[in-house]
């Protein structure tokens, strides 16, 4: 006789295959929960990786930054130390200048030329004063001209101021002049003065010999 199951097989087998079935999804929502924990590691990882690595680039640039400010510092202590050393020597050569300048003046002012005034920057210098002739302004300049220590002279300004005594018998005028200092003739000037020297050397040896052999002569 055959054996009849009356067992509920069909409803044991539908509930099994919904327990795998939620199983695998658990499984698989585990898996992807997993998958995105990781990714999110990594990618978290690689951020502080790269804040890291930019916080390394920040640092080089903010050391870069006092480097080239320690630079601009040094190039324009550097600047300054050759301005000065420029000046001192600019000074240096303008002393003898000065000198000459302040010698020549008196030399070429010829008479009846009088100077109220006199300024000078760099080498631009403006002469003012009074003269008692047109003429004497001219002599005043040709003596520039003629100079060593100075040239390029140049009238500005003259005026003759009006009389208001009739019996006044002497007429001054108001002048500027503008000239240049410069020693155009420095080098003959200063070969001029070796070659005096040293004639006058020759001259006090040539003396002290001749002095030298005339002293036995008058002793005999």
């Amino acid at each position: 006789m055959a054996k009849i199951n009356l067992l509920p097989w069909r409803e044991e087998l539908r509930a099994q295959k919904k327990q795998d079935f939620i199983n695998a999804i658990g499984v698989g929502v585990v898996f992807t929960a997993l998958i995105f924990l990781m990714m999110h590691l990594y990618i978290d990882g690689l951020k502080a990786h790269q804040e890291q690595r930019n916080k390394i680039v920040q640092d080089e640039i903010a050391l870069l930054d006092i480097k080239i400010t320690k630079i601009k510092t040094i190039e324009e202590q550097k600047s300054k130390l050759l301005t000065k050393i420029e000046l001192i020597q600019k000074l240096q050569e303008s002393r003898p200048e000065i000198v000459h300048l302040f010698d020549e003046l008196p030399r070429v002012t010829p008479d009846g030329v009088f100077l109220t005034r006199f300024t000078q920057v760099g080498p631009a210098l403006t002469f003012e004063g009074k003269s008692q002739s047109n003429a004497r302004v001219s002599a005043f300049m040709r003596a520039i001209e003629a100079s060593a220590w100075l040239k390029n002279p140049e009238l500005a300004v003259i005026q003759t101021a009006h009389k208001d005594n009739k019996e006044s018998s002497e007429q001054l005028s108001d002048f500027t002049l503008h000239a240049k200092q410069g020693n155009q003739n420095a080098q003959t000037v200063a070969a001029a003065d070796g070659g005096s020297a040293a004639t006058a050397k020759d001259a006090a040896a040539k003396g002290g010999k001749s002095a030298a052999s005339s002293k036995p002569a008058g002793s005999k």
